[in-house]
C-alpha cells in the first residue's frame, strides 16, 4: 500500500464518521422520545425551526454559529458536536490502524457502538434493533473472512451474552434488585460476535476500569453517589470494545 493510500483511508473514514456522528446524535435525541430519526427534516431542538443545508455541516456549523440556533438563539445540544467528533475519531482511527476492508469493518463496529452508547447515556436504553444489527454485522464480517474467524466470533457471542446474563441473574438473586440492564448482556454478546471469545475478558476488564474511573471522577467533583444511582454500563462496554479492537491492530 502506498503512502497516499495509507493516508486516504483515515481521511475518508474520518469524513464519513462526521456524517454518521451527526446522524447518531439525532437518533439519540429523537428515538427515546418516540420520534423517528428518519422522518421529518432536521430542526432546532429549541424552536423547531427547519435547518438549511449550510446549518447541518458537521462540527463547522456548530463552531460558526457558536453553538446557537440562528433563528431563536437557543443553545444547540452539545451532544451534536461531541458525537460528531467521536464519529470522526472512530473513522480516522480505524482507517489509520487497519487501512482497507478491515478498517472499514472496524469503523462500522465503532459507529454502531457509538450509537448504542449515545442512547444508553441519553436514556439508559440499548435497543434490541441496534444490538441485533451489531451482532449481525459482526457475523457477516466473519463470514466474508474479515478479521477474527467466524468460529471464534460465534463462541464469543454466546459466551459474552451468557456471562453477563449470569452475573445479572446472580446479582438480582442475592441483592433483590436489578444490577445490570437487560440490554447489557446483549451488547456484550454482540461485541463477542466482533472480537471473538478470546478478547472478552479484556473488554470486560477495560469496561469495569472505565466505570471505576467514572465513579471516582464523580466523587472528586463533589457528587455523593447513592445505591440507586445508575451508570450507563453500555457506554463503558462500547468504549472498551472499540479500544480492544484498535489494540488488535496496533
Amino acid at each position: 500500500m502506498t503512502t497516499t493510500e495509507a493516508w486516504l483511508w483515515p481521511v475518508l473514514l474520518g469524513v464519513l464518521g462526521l456524517v454518521f456522528g451527526s446522524f447518531i446524535a439525532t437518533v439519540a435525541l429523537r428515538w427515546p422520545e418516540g420520534r423517528s430519526p428518519l422522518k421529518g427534516r432536521s430542526a432546532c431542538d429549541s424552536c423547531g425551526k427547519g435547518l438549511k443545508a449550510h446549518e447541518l455541516v458537521p462540527v463547522a456549523s456548530f463552531v460558526l454559529q457558536r453553538g446557537r440556533c440562528r433563528g431563536c438563539g437557543g443553545a444547540i445540544h452539545p451532544s451534536h458536536l461531541l458525537t460528531e467528533l467521536a464519529g470522526l475519531a472512530i473513522g480516522a482511527t480505524s482507517g489509520w490502524v487497519a487501512p482497507g476492508a478491515e478498517g472499514m469493518a472496524g469503523a462500522v463496529f465503532g459507529w454502531l457502538l457509538l450509537a448504542l452508547a449515545a442512547l444508553d447515556l441519553a436514556a439508559f436504553w440499548l435497543p434490541n434493533a441496534l444490538t441485533g444489527a451489531l451482532a449481525g454485522a459482526g457475523l457477516a464480517a466473519g463470514a466474508v473472512g474479515v478479521g477474527v474467524p467466524l468460529e471464534a466470533r460465534a463462541i464469543g457471542g454466546v459466551a459474552g451474552y451468557g456471562v453477563l446474563w449470569a452475573v445479572s441473574a446472580g446479582y438480582r438473586a442475592l441483592r433483590r434488585r436489578q444490577g445490570l440492564g437487560g440490554g447489557d448482556p446483549k451488547l456484550f454478546g454482540a461485541i463477542g460476535f466482533w472480537l471473538g471469545w478470546q478478547a472478552l475478558p479484556m473488554v470486560l476488564l477495560a469496561a469495569c476500569l472505565i466505570g471505576l474511573a467514572a465513579v471516582l471522577g464523580l466523587r472528586s467533583a463533589g457528587r455523593k453517589l447513592v445505591a440507586t444511582d445508575r451508570l450507563p454500563f453500555g457506554v463503558m462496554l462500547g468504549a472498551a470494545g472499540f479500544a480492544v479492537w484498535v489494540g488488535m491492530y496496533v
